[in-house]
């Protein structure tokens, strides 16, 4: 992911709220050094102008005033909305401050029609290519209509990845169509033929999947199961928030993984990184974005 972008040699305007905490900063730093951003930075200027390593690479940062956390919030998302910015992304404010200016319906850059969800890249041990999911983080019960867009944005990241036919699994606990206690599962017909209809761009999607007939093709051979997707998924759609969170728990506790995330729909993609996320994913979620501008 990084080689992709200090390959392509062009920089994204980043759009930082409040840099006060040291993580941002790292972050940041390391997305200068590698030549992937402009930097600019939303209050806090003489913390930022106090760090080292971000002052070596001064030529690619700016600064904007602003009195307080809510203040640069507000003139953040302004400078995303009047196209000054290509990403924002979250310092040292609380989450929900920013998502309320976010999604301001007046003044915000989720437009009118848009669903706003989180999409998730992983290297995980043992599985040969980067793996993203959705939604971990914003939609609790996705609806029909929610969960179509978010196949719409993460088969476009992929895309945007060089994937030019991305698989995608409609994931379940089970690969059976149950209306009367899964309900949802009801949908993922009319997702699969939406994509062979041409609506998403090339990729393929099949579903329900479970997570070990998606990515083994050796679960599929025992279970008897064909799918055009063949164990090689590369995104999983969860069915809700519950199972995608515990799936992103569980790689990042157990496994030790990196992860890098990016909430879409809105007019740029916005980097909304945990207190508990590591300097690492902070920047590799920058990333991300980055190349997400793309798609």
């Amino acid at each position: 992911m990084v080689i992709h972008l200090a390959q392509k040699g062009v920089r994204k305007r980043v759009a930082i709220v409040w840099a006060a905490d040291n993580y941002s900063q790292e972050s940041v730093a390391r997305a200068l050094e590698v030549g992937f951003v402009e930097a600019i930075f939303v209050g806090c200027q003489k913390e930022v102008e106090a760090n080292p390593k971000l002052m070596r690479y001064a030529d690619h940062i700016s600064f904007v005033e602003a009195s307080d956390r809510d203040d640069a919030a507000h003139r953040s998302v302004a400078m995303v909305r009047e196209g000054k910015a290509d990403i924002l992304m979250k310092g040292l404010i609380n989450t929900d401050n920013l998502l309320h200016v976010v999604l301001n319906k007046e003044t915000g850059i989720l437009p009118r029609g848009k669903v706003l969800t989180h999409i998730t890249a992983a290297r995980l041990p043992e599985y040969e290519k980067l793996l993203f999911f959705t939604d971990s983080a914003v939609i609790p019960y996705p609806t029909q209509e929610q969960r179509i867009q978010q196949v719409r944005y993460i088969t476009s990241l992929c895309h945007s990845f060089g994937i030019d036919e991305p698989k995608i699994s409609l994931i379940h606990c089970t690969e059976k169509v149950n209306e009367k206690y899964f309900p949802f599962t009801v949908g993922y017909k009319e997702i699969i033929k939406m994509s062979e209809a041409g609506e998403f761009g090339p990729c393929i999607i099949d579903g329900p999947l479970d997570l070990k007939t998606s990515v083994s093709p050796e679960s599929l051979r025992i279970k008897g199961i064909d799918s055009p997707i063949g164990g090689e998924a590369d995104a999983l759609v969860f069915p809700d928030i519950e199972a995608a969170n515990v799936f992103y728990k569980s790689i990042t506790l157990f496994l030790g993984v990196e992860t890098a995330g990016t909430l879409q729909g809105t007019l740029a993609p916005v980097v909304l990184p945990s207190r508990s996320d590591s300097k690492l994913c902070k920047f590799y979620s920058l990333a991300l974005a980055a190349i997400s501008c793309n798609s």
